[in-house]
C-alpha cells in the first residue's frame, strides 16, 4: 500500500460525542489525529502537541460560552481550520453517509487526497505471489453449463477500493466457470493501473476479465471493468455507454452512482458485494438498491485490509451476508443453486435414465 506521509488533524469540540463520531469519520480515511479535546483542554495545551497538524475540526454546541476560541485557533496555527459544519448525525441514521462525505469533500479541498489507492507495486506483489492456491470451488450438477455467449442470469456489482484487488482477486478465483453469473467491477483504482489489474485478476480466474467498451453487454462469465474517468450508464437494451462527464463525486468511478446506474436497466435483478475499502463509497446508495429487492453483501472486517467501505455499507441495515472472499463465493454458488433449483430451471436427467 501507498507509504505517503498523511496531514494530522486536530479536533476540538465541546461535545464528546461530537468528538467521538468526528474520530471515527476521519479514521475511515487512514488520516492520524493529533489531537482531540475541548476547548479547556486546547486552552492548556502544550505547544508540542499542536505541531503538525494539517488542518483543525472545530464543531461547537455552546458557541457563546467560548467567544473568543475561533480567533485564538487562527492566531495560534498556520493550519487550515473547519468549522460551522453542524452536528454529526447519529452513525446508524440515513443521513450519516452524507454528513460523513461533506466532510471528507471539505478535508480533501483543505488538505488535497485523502483516499489511498492501491499502488503499482501492490499490484506487483499480487501478480507474483505464490501459486498457493485451492483451485475453483466445484460446479454445482445442478446448474448447466452457462454459456459465454447468453447475457448473465445474475448480476453482480463488485465494489472495492483499497485492499479491493486481493479480495476480489481472491473471490473470483474460487469460482467455477460455467457459473451462470456476470460482474461489474467497480475498483477505486489509478486509472493507470486498470489494464494491469485485470491481467492479475485474470490469472487464475475462470471468468474473463474485460475492461469496459461502448455498446458492451453483459455475459455469463465475463466480468466488465467499470471506467474511472468516465462515467458509465446502460441504455434500454443493456448495452453499455458512456457519458461525456466524469463520476459525481469525489471517486472514480464512484460505486454509489455505478449501484444506481446499474439498478436503474436491471432492477432487483442487480445485486452488489462490497469489497474491502477506504470510507464510505456505496453507503448512500445501498437503502434505495434494498428498496428494489437487490441483494447487498459485504466483506467481513477481519478479511479487509481497510473496512470503512463495507463496514459503511453494512451500518446502514442493508446487508443480508458478510462473509471473507472465499465465503462470499461459497455463499454465491449456493445462492445460485438453490435459485435455480426453486425456479426448476437446472439441468434434468436425459430420457432413459
Amino acid at each position: 500500500m501507498s507509504e505517503i506521509e498523511r496531514p494530522r488533524i486536530g479536533i476540538l469540540s465541546d461535545s464528546p460525542l461530537q468528538r467521538h463520531i468526528l474520530q471515527h469519520a476521519i479514521s475511515n480515511y487512514g488520516l492520524e489525529i493529533a489531537i482531540s479535546c475541548d476547548p479547556v483542554r486546547f486552552e492548556n495545551a502544550q505547544e508540542a502537541e499542536l505541531d503538525n497538524i494539517g488542518c483543525w475540526i472545530l464543531e461547537l454546541e455552546n458557541e457563546d460560552e467560548f467567544p473568543d476560541l475561533i480567533d485564538s485557533l487562527l492566531d495560534s496555527t498556520e493550519a487550515g481550520v473547519l468549522f460551522g459544519l453542524g452536528n454529526a448525525p447519529e452513525r446508524h441514521s440515513d443521513e450519516y453517509p452524507r454528513w460523513e462525505r461533506r466532510l471528507f469533500s471539505k478535508l480533501r479541498d483543505e488538505i488535497g487526497t485523502l483516499e489511498l489507492l492501491d499502488s503499482e507495486a501492490s499490484l506487483d506483489s499480487l501478480s507474483n505471489a505464490s501459486d498457493q492456491q485451492k483451485g475453483p470451488l466445484p460446479l454445482p450438477s445442478v446448474l448447466s453449463n452457462a454459456s459465454e455467449n447468453n447475457a448473465g442470469q445474475q448480476i453482480w456489482i463488485l465494489a472495492a477500493s483499497l485492499g479491493g484487488p486481493a479480495a476480489v482477486k481472491e473471490f473470483l478465483d474460487q469460482l467455477p466457470a460455467g457459473l451462470p453469473v456476470s460482474f461489474i467491477y467497480a475498483q477505486h483504482i489509478d486509472a493507470n493501473f486498470s489494464s494491469v489489474l485485470s491481467k492479475v485478476l485474470a490469472r487464475h480466474s475462470s471468468f474473463e476479465l474485460k475492461q469496459a467498451q461502448e455498446g458492451d453487454s453483459l455475459r455469463n462469465g465475463q466480468v466488465l471493468m467499470v471506467p474511472v474517468e468516465r462515467e458509465m450508464v446502460f441504455d434500454e437494451q443493456g448495452k453499455v455507454q458512456f457519458k461525456d462527464t466524469t463520476w459525481p463525486g469525489p471517486y472514480g468511478p464512484s460505486i454509489d452512482q455505478v449501484m444506481l446506474n446499474v439498478a436503474n436497466h436491471y432492477g432487483a435483478n442487480c445485486n452488489v458485494m462490497v469489497f474491502s475499502g477506504m470510507g464510505n463509497d456505496g453507503a448512500i446508495a445501498a437503502p434505495l438498491l434494498k428498496a428494489y429487492g437487490c441483494k447487498i453483501w459485504v466483506q467481513n472486517a477481519e478479511s479487509c485490509a481497510n473496512s470503512s467501505m463495507p463496514d459503511s455499507v453494512d451500518a446502514t441495515g442493508c446487508s443480508s451476508f458478510i462473509g471473507s472472499p472465499a465465503q462470499l463465493a461459497a455463499n454465491l454458488i449456493k445462492t445460485i443453486e438453490q435459485e435455480t433449483i426453486l425456479s426448476g430451471a437446472g439441468t434434468r436427467p436425459s430420457p432413459g435414465h
